[in-house]
Formats: structure tokens, sequence, C-alpha cells
């Protein structure tokens, strides 16, 4: 065959590996990541899926020897297939989740069938390859197709696709482009491929139905989230780091990140007077404060109740959350537009890194971050980020840190206290109860200073606590205290996920 006929054979060929192998690897991220995010614990979510995915296309690859005839027939039917299941994959998986309550066996099945045709793809197309060049030149164009395709997917999907269009379009997004390279094949190649009217009236149906799940991916998100939420979703987006969510009923507005609960307007006045009044009713001088996490601004309208306070950094990598904050009708009427005060200073950014660079020195630092359910929050949980933080305190500073429930997680909730005192803070625990968390717990941490709780007496105007009720909060029952651990966390040993996990799970 001349060498431009070859060419021309060959190009398409290649073109649908890079395609794909583009669909392939967003649809192993769809996967999970929703998994990550309806069940937690990313690490684990993820390597559960990639292992089993890479097993499903050890079988296609297996399986794929057995077909000897009609290769490019069988090659637009697996993309059909995959276009047709994988492009519907995220609505199966969250309705699954939401509505049939039946979520592992379907994600198992759902991993299994995609991760077998995946498998089938890149040996069929390397031997139809392999039909118009030879072995050296096919196996090293057809791979290097494969592999710059699955490295363009696994960038795009977390930076443009999920960002911008969520699970669910995204899916059917991606279902379209193996529909689109199964019709491309079928056009270039129909001479060589019987049954073209059922080919083509199937390619067809399947472009439309997944044409018309891009078009209602937004009712089917609602439907969804109604199901999903209890109350009803007056606010919904996907953040480049997270799915942020607002539902209402009556009285009672709430936020979800991640589907978990970071606060109900009913009852959050006594988390954060809890959070900021003990520590900030103990210093003699509280000029500067830090706020890491807390991008909701609750917790900066405690603090701002103390007129000596100078400044106020708070540290929230979300932007979409703090940009919420500061502009939602429902966020606005709880936390007093205080993140508009000018005291107040937003800065977008990971703590870690913020504290790493940061000179300026604290009187104290409030952690308001979410409990420590995946990796990127764990490192915000080690010996390495609190003694950040002691060395950012002046020389009379303080820490307070919640940390998850003693009631229902007591193991992790040793854990962070233990993990505060190891960094060379001076550390006392305490609780209170919040009906929509149960009873809910901190930490706080000392630097040169020493204090009984019967010194902390309170300076504001608050909703919950009083002086009486404050004492109250360092006082712990002994099934709580016989839980005590020794264990800490660290970022090359971080135990603290696996417990909290554990902990949750075995109350559940």
């Amino acid at each position: 065959m001349v060498n431009k006929e070859r060419v021309g054979r060959i190009t398409p060929l290649l073109s649908s590996a890079f395609i794909v192998a583009i669909a392939s690897i967003v649809y192993e991220l769809i996967m999970g990541g929703i998994s990550s995010y309806l069940l937690g614990n990313s690490v684990y979510q993820f390597s559960i899926t990639i292992g089993l995915f890479m097993t499903a296309m050890g079988l296609g690859s297996f399986s794929s020897k057995h077909i000897e005839s009609n290769l490019m027939s069988k090659f637009i039917i697996i993309e059909i297939a995959l276009a047709l299941i994988g492009g519907a994959s995220a609505f199966i998986l969250f309705y699954s989740y939401a509505v049939l309550k039946f979520y592992l066996p379907i994600m198992f099945l759902m991993i299994m069938v995609i991760g077998i045709l995946t498998g089938f793809e890149l040996p069929l197309i390397t031997r139809i390859v392999g039909g118009y060049d030879n072995l050296k030149d096919t196996l090293a164009n057809t791979t290097a197709a494969d592999y710059i395709g699955g490295l363009v997917g696994s960038v795009v999907f977390p930076i443009i696709l999920l960002p911008r269009l969520g699970f669910i379009k995204t899916s059917y997004i991606v279902g379209i482009l193996n529909i689109l390279v199964a019709a491309y094949l079928f056009i270039k190649y129909k001479n060589e491929i019987g049954h073209t009217k059922s080919f083509a009236l199937t390619i067809f149906l399947v472009f439309v139905i997944l044409a018309t799940g891009v078009y209602t991916a937004a009712e089917s998100e609602s439907f969804l989230e109604r199901r999903l939420y209890r109350d009803q979703v007056v606010f919904s987006k996907q953040s480049e780091y997270q799915k942020i969510v607002i539902t209402k009923a009556e009285d009672d507005v709430r936020l979800f990140l991640n589907g978990n609960i970071q606060f109900s307007s009913i009852d959050e006045h006594r988390y954060h007077e809890s959070l900021v009044h003990p520590a900030l009713s103990l210093l003699e001088q509280r000029d500067n404060v830090l706020v890491l996490g807390g991008g909701d601004g609750l917790a900066v309208r405690e603090i701002l109740k103390y007129p000596d306070v100078k400044t106020i950094d708070l540290v929230d990598l979300d932007k979409a959350v703090t940009d919420l904050a500061q502009n939602s009708q429902y966020l606005l009427k709880y936390n007093q537009a205080s993140l508009a005060n000018k005291k107040v200073e937003v800065i977008n950014q990971d703590a870690y890194q913020y504290l790493e660079a940061n000179k300026k020195k604290y009187d104290i630092v409030i952690i308001d971050l979410p409990d420590p359910n995946n990796e990127s929050l764990n490192k915000l949980y080690t010996v390495t980020f609190y003694r950040l933080i002691y060395e950012n305190l002046n020389n009379k500073g303080i820490i307070v840190a919640q940390s998850t429930s003693p009631y229902f997680a007591p193991k992790p909730f040793w854990i962070i206290y233990n993990t505060i005192e190891e960094a060379g803070f001076k550390t006392r625990p305490y609780h209170v109860y919040v009906p929509s968390f149960g009873d809910w717990g901190f930490t706080m941490g000392t630097k040169g200073i020493q204090f009984k709780p019967e010194d902390v007496e309170l300076e504001v105007s608050t909703k919950f606590l009083s002086n009486e009720q404050l004492e109250k909060l360092f006082v712990f029952g002994q099934d709580i205290l016989d839980k005590k651990v020794d264990d800490f966390n660290t970022l090359i040993r971080p135990i603290l996920i696996r417990a909290y996990y554990n902990a949750w799970d075995e109350y559940n």
C-alpha cells in the first residue's frame, strides 16, 4: 500500500484511539469521584475503583483474542455500548445511592462493565491498525495515542469538566465522544461494515439519548439533590474543590460541602460561640486573629464582637464558599456580612501553604475546618501543621480546633488532641451539644500560658454561652475519658483518616 493511502487509513484509527482513551480515563475518574463524594475517603475509593477497573480491562483485553473477524464492526459496537453505559454512569450511580439505596453493588457492576468494554478497545484498534502497518509502528503508535489521551483526560477532568459541568453532564458529554468515534469510523469504513442501516439507526438513537441527557442534566441534578437532601435545595454549585449546597426549610438554612453538613441556622450559634469565645476570653492581647476555614463567615461574626481585635485574616481555600458568604441572602442573614468588615481580609489559599509563607504573628489561630475525611484535609490535622501554627503564634498565643465528636468518634477526637499536644501546646479538650451534629468536640492549645476552666469569663453577649455553661464545656463523662488513646497523626503516618471512618462506620 502506498504511503499516502496507508496514512489515510491509519490516521482516523489513531485519532479514535486518542479520543477513546480520554473517555476511558474520565469514566474512571467519574466513578472514583462520585464514590468519594458519596462515601468519603478518597484514597480508598479511588484505589478500589482503579483496581477493579484495571482488572476489568485485563478481562476485556484477554477476551478480545476470541474476536477473529469483522473487527471494525465489533469495535464500533463496543463504542456504542460504552457511549450508552458510560454516558449514563454518573446518573445511574447517583440514582442508585439517592433513590434505590443500593449503591455498592451497582457501583461494582458499573466499574466492571465499563472496564471490560474499555479493555477491548486497545487490542482491537491495534489489530485493525496492524492491517495497514508493520507491527513495530503499530504498537508504538497505538499505545502512544492511548497514553497521551489518558493524560489529556486526567488533566481536563479536574480542571475544566468537573468544576464547570459537574458529574452528570460530564459523563453524558464523554459518552457523546464515544458515539462520535463510532459514527466517524462507521462513515469512514462503511464499505467494510455490514448492516449499515442498523448501525446508522443505533448510532443516531444513542446520540439522541445522550444529547437529551446533556440537555436535561440540570433537571436530573435537581431531582437527585431533592432525594439526597431532606430539605429544599435553594443553591447548588460544583466548585473547583467541592459540591456546595444550601437547603432551606422554614427557618432552618443548612450549608453542605460534598454532602456533609457544615451548619444549621437553628443551632449554629452553639457551635460557633463555643469555638470562639473560650479562647478569646482568655487572651489579654488579641490584636491579630487567624481563622483557618470558616468560609461561611459565622466564626468571624463572633470574633467581631471584641472591639479590641484589630485584624482578622480568614484563610479558606475555596473562593466559591467565601464569595457565597459575601453575596448569598441565605448566609448574609446569619453571618451579618462579617466578611465585608474592614478588619477582615479574606485569603483564598491552602492553609498549609499560607502558614509556610506567613511572616505575621497571631495572638490566636481558630481552626474551623471540615472533618478529616480525605487526604488533603488530613495534612491539616498533623503534627507538622500544628507546629507551623505554633511558629506563627505570639509567645502567649492560643490555638483552638474543631476536633469532631468525642461521643460518636472518640478515637479520632483523642488523636487530634494528642497531635496538637505533640506539636508543643499545653492542651485542654472541651465539647458542646449541637442538635444538628450531636456532641461536638474542640481542642484548645496554649503557648506560654496555662489556665483552669474557671478562669474563662465571657466579655460579650451570646445566645447560648454563659459563665456557668463555659465551665461545663470542659467536663467529660467517664465513658469518653475511658476511650483515650495515645496515637497522634503525622503526614507520613496518616492514621486519623482510617480511625475517623472506622468510628463513624461503627456508629452507623
